[in-house]
């Protein structure tokens, strides 16, 4: 009786095996390796390498495993490229969920977390962003989450599924620097990638109804969303059949880019390096915090890092990976 963890050898599913690892839990790793790594998943924990979409080897896998519940993080993950690609997120991120829960059905597997994102909510004109918050989402990727949410909430009640979804914000850091982010898609990384380059970094407007100006974000440190799943598989082992609930990862502060890069300055040394600032992004919401009331209400969950413990454990990835 175990875990299966669908996308374990990417960024956040290692963060996540290794919590569940540590939390003494049997954990199975599934995973198709586009964009993960093998190197990333134990010794001691099995790798299954496998795409969502393959019915036979899921319910193969749930059997011979003797898996009771599934931590689905498998996922098409850019916003761009959904946008561009948007037949491909759908197949990947609903197609995939759906093939996931049948397998699950079909053999008697009842728990599961996914991962969602914050990207359900689109342009929230609220200074806290709570779960009741209504969801317009703005991309492909959005809406497949949300559509993901919605499948899994219909699955809970018709088969009596325990189920909860995460609504990941921004996020960043590393346990270690093996299991840093090599994506350069988030602010981090960027800053990372063109302070290396001998580049200046970009803030993508400076002109918001904001403190300074700059975009607001909620940044949570993965080793936060991955005691966050912890929390949630442990909570859903003492859950009547049938529950489903939508909970945000946060730490309900806000840090605005040019705070961020700030600090990336100091942490990296390049304090005397100016930011380009440069046209606003189309789409790009003046502030985007989490409120993280319901989680701790309900899994009893804080998050525990800062916004300097993320920059710093990137930055010692971003070495070890980089030289």
């Amino acid at each position: 009786m175990g875990w299966l963890v669908t996308g374990g050898a990417g960024y956040i599913g290692a963060h996540v095996v290794r919590a569940l690892t540590e939390g003494g839990e049997d954990v199975v790793v599934y995973d198709d390796l586009s964009t993960g790594t093998a190197d990333r998943v134990p010794q001691n924990v099995p790798l299954v390498v496998g795409t969502v979409l393959d019915a036979d080897l899921l319910e193969r896998t749930l059997r011979e495993h003797h898996i009771s519940g599934v931590v689905h993080i498998a996922a098409k993950k850019q916003v761009g490229e959904s946008v561009e690609r948007p037949l491909h997120y759908y197949r990947e991120n609903v197609t995939g969920l759906q093939t996931l829960l049948e397998a699950m059905t079909a053999t008697g597997v009842g728990r599961i977390v996914f991962s969602s994102s914050a990207a359900v909510y689109g342009m929230p004109d609220v200074d806290l962003v709570t779960e009741d918050t209504p969801c317009v989402p703005m991309s492909p990727y959005g809406e497949t989450k949300l559509i993901g949410e919605r499948l899994i909430a219909a699955a809970a009640r018709a088969h009596g599924l325990r189920a909860v979804s995460l609504r990941y914000f921004n996020v960043a850091g590393a346990a270690a620097p093996e299991l840093s982010d090599e994506g350069v898609f988030n602010l981090v990384p960027m800053v990372f990638e063109r302070l290396e380059a001998g580049e200046a970094p970009r803030i993508f407007g400076a002109d918001y109804a904001t403190p300074d100006g700059t975009c607001v974000r909620d940044y949570i440190h993965v080793q936060d969303i991955a005691s966050a799943h912890r929390a949630a598989a442990t909570w859903l082992g003492g859950t009547p059949e049938g529950t489903s609930v939508v909970l945000n990862i946060g730490r309900g502060e806000g840090s605005s880019v040019r705070e961020v890069v700030d600090r990336i300055l100091k942490v990296t040394g390049n304090e005397e390096c100016v930011p380009d600032i440069t046209d606003r992004r189309a789409g790009d919401p003046a502030r985007v915090v989490a409120s993280a009331a319901r989680i701790h209400d309900e899994l009893g969950w804080t998050a525990r890092f800062g916004l300097d413990d993320m920059i710093e454990s990137a930055w010692q990835g971003w070495r070890h990976r980089h030289g």
